[in-house]
Order: C-alpha cells, then structure tokens, then sequence
C-alpha cells in the first residue's frame, strides 16, 4: 500500500534537483534489469524522466516519490500527457514514509547523507531479491553487486552506477 502523504514543514529535501541525462537513465533501468510488470520505484523522481522511461520503454508499474509540488505537478502532466497513467505515477510526499515493500527495483539519486538515512528503511521494507540502482554515490555499509563508470553521457559528464541485491 502506498501512502500518499504530503510534505510538512519538517519534511527535509534530501537531495537537490538534478536531471539524470537520458542516456543515464536507460543504463540505469538496463543495469538493474527492470522487466515488464515489475514496480518500480524512484525516490526522488524530479521530473520523471526515470519512472517514464521504466513505463514506457521497459513497461514497468512505475511510481515516483517527489518532494517538490512544481516537479510533481510538471511529472503528473507529463505522464498524462504521455497517456501512461495505468503503469506510471508520481506521489507527492517524503520519500522516509513511504511503503517499498512491494518493490522489485528501486532507483536513486540522492546525496552520500541522504542514502545513508534512506538505508535503514530499504533494509526494513524490501524483500529479498529486490534490486537498488544509485547514481553516482553508494550505499554506505552495502556491497555493490556490479559497477558500471559511463564516461561520457553525451553532455560531457562522467557518471558512475551502483547495482545492489537485497
């Protein structure tokens, strides 16, 4: 069951907005396997680049956790826009009180504090066999199943990805 709750005033953002350049995204979503059906889940989803891409090129139950009303708005429409409502949405709300426990992927791209905050609960919540991409910063105390540097994104940047098996 996900809980849809809205941000409070105590609600801290756990990481800036950075867009994922779409080359990333895809990798990410090939590097963790995501399969038709699975749900997935991406917290902090900004835009919703990520979770439009597992709906629609990986067809995948796609749902996003922003924190932000103006990217969740500007995700919702998108997705609307794109027709993919029946396996993609995005929950405006802190990614802490979320359910994951029905997650088969997850994807982040959150802050080396924010993972470390975030940890606890994927250990509580997840299942076994459940897989964790993040971008560009690891999961303290977790051991990477597989590494993958992207050198160049097609806009210059480096970037590296972390594949994680519960």
């Amino acid at each position: 069951m996900l809980l849809a709750q809205e941000p409070t005033k105590k609600t801290e953002k756990l990481a800036p907005y950075y867009p994922t350049p779409e080359t990333v995204v895809e990798e990410m979503l090939k590097m963790v396997g995501t399969k038709p059906g699975e749900k997935m889940f991406d917290l902090g989803s900004g835009d919703g680049r990520i979770v439009i891409m597992a709906a629609k090129k990986f067809q995948a139950d796609a749902t996003g956790v922003e924190f932000d009303a103006d990217l969740y708005r500007q995700s919702s429409e998108r997705i609307k826009a794109l027709g993919l409502e029946k396996k993609a949405r995005i929950i405006h709300g802190d990614i802490m009180v979320q359910d994951y426990s029905k997650a088969d992927v997850i994807t982040v791209y959150l802050l080396p504090i924010s993972n470390d905050k975030v940890r606890p609960m994927l250990e509580k919540q997840l299942k076994p066999g459940t897989r964790i991409v993040a971008h560009d910063f690891e999961f303290s105390g977790w051991n990477p199943d597989k590494v993958m540097h992207i050198e160049d994104d097609g806009e210059g940047r480096s970037h590296t990805l972390y594949l994680y098996k519960r």
